[in-house]
Formats: C-alpha cells, sequence, structure tokens
C-alpha cells in the first residue's frame, strides 16, 4: 500500500472511531479495533492521535468524545461534518465573487471549501486567520495573500486574540465569508467568545457580508449571542430547514436556498 493510501485509510479508520464515540459516549479500544478491523496497537495509536488534536478524551479502559463545546470547535471533527452541503455553499458562493476583488475568510471548515475554488478566480487579495486556507493559496500566484496572525489555537487551526482582532480592523476588503455554530431566525451563534470577538471583527472589515450555513445549524443555539442575521447582507442555506424559520429568515435578509447534488 502507497503511503497516500495508507493515509486515506487511516483518515477513514478515524472518522468511523469519531462517529462510533459520539454516537455512544464512550468505547474501549477492544471495541474500537473490532470495529475498524485492525490491531490493537493500531487502534491504539489511532487514540492517541485523536485525543492529541483534542477530539477525543482518553479514560482507564477506553474513550469518550470531548464535551460538545470543546468538539464541535475542532478543525478535525468540522473537516468530516456536511461535507456535501459545503461543497454546495462554496460553489453558490463564487457569485460573489470576481477577479480583482478583495476577500476576507474566516477560520470555518464551511468557508475552507469556497478557498478550495477561490485559487482559480484571479486575481484576488485574500486575507485569513485560517491555517488551513493559508496552505490552500500558499501556492495561488493570482492570490495576493494577507494572512491575519496572533496567538495559534491548535483546536481551530487558526489565529485569534487580540492581535487577529488588531490586523483584521487595520483592512477595508470587498466581501467576507464566514459560517457560524449556530442560528435561529434572528440571531447567530457561537460557543467560544474569543470566536465571537474574531468573527466580529470580520464583519466590520467588509463592504459585503455573506453567511453560509448548512441545514443542521439553522433553529439552534449555542452560548455566546454573535450577530443579528440581518447584518448580513446575503445567507446562503443548505440542507433541510425548517420552512418556518425560513420565511422568518427571509424578512430580515436575503435568504438564498442551496441545492445539495
Amino acid at each position: 500500500m502507497s503511503g497516500k493510501s495508507r493515509q486515506t485509510a487511516r483518515q477513514s479508520r478515524q472518522r468511523t472511531i469519531v462517529d462510533h464515540v459520539v454516537s455512544n459516549g464512550f468505547a474501549s479500544a477492544a471495541d474500537l479495533a473490532g470495529l475498524t478491523a485492525v490491531s490493537l496497537m493500531t487502534v491504539h495509536r489511532d487514540i492517541d492521535e485523536l485525543v492529541g488534536r483534542g477530539v477525543l478524551r482518553k479514560y482507564h479502559g477506553g474513550v469518550s468524545a470531548q464535551p460538545s463545546t470543546v468538539f464541535e470547535s475542532s478543525s478535525d471533527f468540522r473537516m468530516h461534518a456536511a461535507v456535501r452541503e459545503k461543497e454546495a455553499l462554496a460553489r453558490a458562493a463564487l457569485r460573489f465573487v470576481h477577479p480583482g476583488m478583495s476577500v476576507i475568510l474566516d477560520d470555518s471548515t464551511t468557508v475552507l471549501a469556497l478557498a478550495r475554488l477561490l485559487v482559480d478566480i484571479g486575481p484576488l487579495t485574500v486575507a485569513t486567520n485560517y491555517l488551513r486556507a493559508i496552505e490552500v493559496f500558499r501556492e495561488a500566484e493570482d492570490v495576493r495573500l494577507l494572512g491575519l496572525g496572533g496567538e495559534y489555537s491548535r483546536t481551530h487551526d487558526s489565529f485569534i486574540g487580540l492581535s487577529c482582532q488588531e490586523a483584521i480592523g487595520r483592512l477595508s476588503l470587498d466581501v467576507m465569508f464566514q459560517s457560524t455554530s449556530a442560528m435561529t431566525e434572528s440571531m447567530t451563534f457561537h460557543q467560544e467568545q474569543e470566536i465571537v470577538l474574531v468573527k466580529r471583527a470580520l464583519m466590520a472589515s467588509a463592504s459585503l457580508k455573506v453567511l453560509l450555513m448548512d441545514g443542521s445549524k439553522v433553529g439552534r443555539t449555542a452560548l455566546h449571542r454573535f450577530t443579528p442575521v440581518a447584518d448580513f447582507d446575503h445567507v446562503l442555506i443548505a440542507g433541510e430547514v425548517d420552512e418556518a424559520i425560513l420565511d422568518a429568515l427571509g424578512e430580515r435578509t436575503d435568504v438564498i436556498r442551496v441545492p445539495v447534488t
């Protein structure tokens, strides 16, 4: 098996482990070895890697999922959630980007899907605090890349904190794309106050404000209020959403339903 094939197999196996632990609350190493049809030693290596990334936590005899506020913030977890919806949202968001524009992106995996498409639309100026997005644009010759530094968060794989907010505050860009953890018909939310502060700075930095949300986030709340839905110029939604919520959202902003294929 090639190195790339081994990496793909490991990633698939670890997703299976995470899904099983989240669904059941906990699992023993022996259970996970049987589930993934690999040796106990291999499972322990997977567990150690997932614990190191902050996705799972180890206790005597097995593993459990991190508390939801930590788990939902993990970039590794978010990378594998609602993938089809995120890809559909990214394609739909391209309508707001044209060559020559300046764009600012948050550290959401939804917007990361858009970043992968923006490399083919140049020239652009792109600013972001998300390390994975920076990696996407690193070799893009038609993209002028502005990395927004600050305190590095391993959980989010991005830069946050006062330095990051100040860096964002010095910019004035054409369009901002972001996502967030939850949204009702009138308000958006996130479970971490530090991320809320960065997202608010992003809002103030751009003329056009676009929110990308998969249906699993709509009709929910989280610990901290972020900003009213009406502050966004456009809200793109992909996936199943209650029609009454969509109608109420439509009274506050431009709502665009995005089909998932």
